[in-house]
């Protein structure tokens, strides 16, 4: 969504919540147009998740004890802009979830995978949501300290390929599990209509 948008957007809210007509079919006219309905919930999961990484870590960077006041200002900066992301994903998510649950949007699409998932989790027996969004967490997580393993230059090329095997395989989990959100999500909703 765009600058412009958000902000016709958050004008149109403001004025239906002065004059208190926010009704869901308000909410899925107004989101359904303004925000990108090709996400899912497991992708709009992963890129939240992802943020509340970025969230942690400039927070821990701000607390380092050789960090200079210009750098603090900078961190801050930045921790301010990928809070206002993250509630931008909240508010998406929530708009994603009336409309999906409206079946206003198609809650899933089937995947062409063209990689085969060797040596990777199967994730066959989640059937919880809150379950398969905290193992797409762990997963993100994993997936962050490799990059950032894999990143340091002291390591043999030997090691470096190791951990690339080990972040191709973490990420096709990750896939998998992004997938597995939007599943459990259609389940779930196919039961309540």
């Amino acid at each position: 969504m765009n600058g412009i948008n958000r902000y016709v957007s958050l004008a149109r809210i403001e004025k239906h919540i002065q004059l208190q007509v926010i009704t869901p079919s308000f909410i899925r006219r107004t989101f359904l147009k303004e925000f990108n309905m090709a996400e899912t919930l497991g992708s709009l999961i992963d890129k939240l998740s992802i943020k509340s990484l970025r969230h942690w870590h400039l927070d821990e960077a701000i607390q380092g004890k050789e960090v200079s006041d210009p750098q603090i200002e900078e961190f801050k900066a930045k921790l301010d802009l990928v809070d206002r992301q993250r509630q931008d994903l909240l508010n998406e998510i929530n708009a994603f979830l009336i409309a999906a649950l409206a079946g206003d949007v198609k809650i899933r699409d089937e995947k062409v995978k063209l990689y085969k998932n060797l040596n990777v989790s199967s994730f066959d027996r989640l059937t919880k949501l809150g379950a398969a969004v905290s193992e797409l967490v762990i997963r993100n997580s994993r997936t962050w300290h490799l990059e950032d393993e894999v990143r340091r230059e002291d390591l043999p090329d030997a090691k470096i390929v190791q951990l690339k095997r080990k972040i191709d395989r973490t990420n096709q989990e990750r896939c998998d599990l992004v997938d597995k959100i939007d599943e459990i999500l259609e389940r779930a909703s196919s039961r309540k209509k």
